[in-house]
C-alpha cells in the first residue's frame, strides 16, 4: 500500500482538508470585511463593475466536477501564489498613497496577505502528503504591472479582493470534495482519483 493510500495518510488528508476549510472560511470573512473597509476608504462605489484584472486568477471554472483532486490543489496553489504577489503590491501602493494616514487599512491588508501565504503553504502540505511534486514559484514572479493611475490602482484592488473572496469559497468547496470518503473503502479518495 502506497504511503498516500494508507489509513493514516487518509486521516491526515482529511485533517488537513478540515483545517483548510476553516482557514478558507476565516480568510473569506476577513476579505469581506477588508473589502468593505477598502471600498469606504478608497471612496469607491461598492457596486462598481470591475473588468477582469490582468494577473488575477478567476475562481470560476468550467467542468469543476470533472477535475481531479490534484488539479484542484494545483489551481488553488497557483491562485494563492498570484494573490500573494498582488496583495503585496496593493500594500506597497497603499503605503505610497496614504502613508501612515490609514494604518488600519494597511494592517488589514497585511493580515490578509499573511493568511493567503499560510493557505498557500497549507496547500503545499496537502500536495506533499500525496507525494506530489510542489511546482516551484517562478523566480522572477509575475511581470511588473503597467504603471496605473491611482484610480486604476483602486479599481484593480477592488477586483483583487472580490476575486480573492470567491477563491476562498472555491477553495473550501475543493477541500470538501477532497475530504469526502470514497464509497468503496470509506477512506478519503486519493487526489488523482477524486472527481
Amino acid at each position: 500500500m502506497a504511503a498516500a493510500d494508507s489509513p493514516s495518510a487518509a486521516l491526515r488528508r482529511r485533517d488537513l482538508c478540515s483545517r483548510g476549510i476553516r482557514l478558507a472560511g476565516k480568510m473569506r470573512a476577513d476579505v469581506v470585511d477588508l473589502l468593505d473597509a477598502y471600498v469606504e476608504r478608497q471612496g469607491l462605489d461598492a457596486s462598481a463593475s470591475v473588468a477582469a484584472v490582468e494577473g488575477v486568477p478567476l475562481a470560476a471554472v468550467e467542468r469543476w466536477d470533472e477535475q481531479t483532486g490534484t488539479q484542484r490543489l494545483l489551481e488553488n496553489l497557483a491562485a494563492y501564489r498570484a494573490f500573494r504577489a498582488l496583495l503585496a503590491q496593493m500594500l506597497d501602493e497603499q503605503r505610497e498613497q496614504l502613508g501612515e494616514a490609514d494604518a488600519g487599512l494597511g494592517r488589514a491588508l497585511a493580515a490578509v496577505l499573511l493568511q493567503v501565504s499560510a493557505f498557500a503553504y497549507h496547500l503545499e502540505e496537502l500536495l506533499r502528503l500525496e507525494s506530489r511534486g510542489i511546482p516551484g514559484e517562478e523566480e522572477d514572479g509575475p511581470p511588473p504591472p503597467p504603471r496605473l493611475s491611482i484610480f486604476e490602482q483602486k479599481l484593480r484592488g477592488l477586483g483583487v479582493l472580490r476575486e480573492l473572496a470567491q477563491w476562498a469559497v472555491r477553495s473550501a468547496r475543493d477541500l470538501r470534495q477532497l475530504a469526502k470518503p470514497s464509497p468503496a473503502t470509506g477512506a478519503a479518495p486519493g487526489l488523482a482519483e477524486s472527481p
